[in-house]
């Protein structure tokens, strides 16, 4: 049994869910998103949460419990709060900068990195620290790790892009001769 999916989905205050058929809607104060589920896994609004249980027992059903859960829980916390995630550079003349829709990147290379912001996806850049931040969990997660991909942390000097709360593991380099 899913310990993810038995779990009743809490509906925050300002969203509002409509279910029809395979189709789940939630909009909120931060705009709309929508899911088609799979015909395998039933959901249901019952008051101020949403029931998800599956309607047959197959491994593939019991597989996509849990991810519709999760699935549908991370679209409510998008439409009222949002995800944001944040990326630090680090590494002499590196700098960035959004203008017009497109992350600039100054990292190293001989012409600067431009990369354009999906629509729903806010990216600010303050000092060495990129912010980006949106109401659909998995497209700020692919949109930070596309900006990391650009140059990633290097072990010996620690220069790169990195997620604010990842550790790189430092190398020694070499050592002097004896």
């Amino acid at each position: 049994m899913s310990r993810i999916g038995k779990l009743p989905i809490q509906i925050k205050e300002g969203v509002n869910v409509e279910i029809s058929g395979d189709t789940i809607k939630v909009m909120g104060s931060n705009g709309e998103l929508s899911f088609v589920k799979n015909r395998q896994i039933d959901a249901k609004k019952e008051d101020s949460q949403i029931i998800i249980s599956k309607n047959t027992d197959t491994p593939e059903a019991r597989e996509l419990w849990g991810l519709t859960r999760t699935l549908i829980n991370n679209m409510v916390i998008g439409v009222s709060e949002g995800f944001e995630k944040k990326l630090e550079f680090k590494g002499t003349g590196y700098r960035a900068a959004v203008e017009g829709g497109k992350l600039i990147l100054h990292m190293g290379y001989n012409k600067p990195v431009e990369m354009n912001i999906p629509e729903g996806l806010e990216a600010k850049v303050q000092k060495n620290t990129i912010s980006i931040s949106g109401r659909d969990k998995q497209q700020v997660g692919q949109f930070a790790a596309e900006v990391r991909k650009v140059r990633k942390p290097e072990p010996y000097k620690g220069k790169g892009i990195r997620y604010s709360d990842e550790v790189i593991r430092r190398k020694a380099g070499k050592t002097a001769g004896k």
